[in-house]
Order: C-alpha cells, then structure tokens, then sequence
C-alpha cells in the first residue's frame, strides 16, 4: 500500500511560480513510478507530467513542456512538480499518482492522493 498526500496548492497570478508536493507512504516508494494529473472543473482527469522509478525518464504533457518540471527525491519520499509561468487554465485540481511503471495514462495509476487545488488568476 502507499498512500499520497499533496500540497503546495494556492492562488496565483498569471504568470507566477509554484511547486507542488507530494509526499508518499511506504518504504515501497522508490519502487513506483510518479504522475502528476489535473483535472479542471466540467473536465476529464488529463495527463500533466511523469517521472521513472529513478527519476531518469520523464513524460510530460505538451500543453506544460517547458513550464513544469517533475522532480523525485527518493530519501525523501517526495515527488514535486514546479510550475512556472502559469496560465489561467492551469487552474485544476492536481493530483498524484503512482504505478509500477512510467506512463502517462491515469489506468494505469495504482494509488491516488486526494488533489490540491491550483488557482491561476489573470
């Protein structure tokens, strides 16, 4: 079992900074792959960006590429994800995941943390 809980969500302004948290459960936690998804309101769950076991492999979604970088710090036990220059529809509910393998698709997420809430003023 892992369990995932977030934080670092808040209001910002556009174009502002934040980096998100996420801190796992379990000493099993350098074995899993990390995601992080977003969901906005009247929206599906949608990819945001992925990190390896290791933190040798990332994926990230197009609509982020060279705004958002996924970190892991394995002693930790923590997955971060850094948001610059954001825009008002990043405004979601972020949430991380786990899997026993890197992919970009929320099926294939084992465990789930219950979301924090970004919101991105224009």
């Amino acid at each position: 079992q892992v369990q995932l809980v977030e934080s670092g969500g808040g209001l910002v302004q556009a174009g502002g900074s934040l980096r998100l948290s996420c801190v796992a459960s379990g000493r099993t936690f350098s074995s899993y792959a990390m995601g992080w998804f977003r969901q906005a309101p009247g929206k599906e769950r949608e990819f945001v960006a992925a990190i390896s076991w290791n933190g040798g492999t990332t994926y990230y979604a197009d609509s982020v590429k060279g705004r958002f970088t996924i970190s892991r710090d394995n002693a930790k036990i923590t997955v971060y994800l850094q948001m610059n220059s954001l825009k008002p529809e990043d405004t979601a509910v972020y949430y991380c995941a786990a899997a026993p393998y890197i992919s970009t698709q929320a099926m294939r997420m084992d465990y789930w943390g219950k979301g924090t809430l970004v919101t991105v003023s224009s």
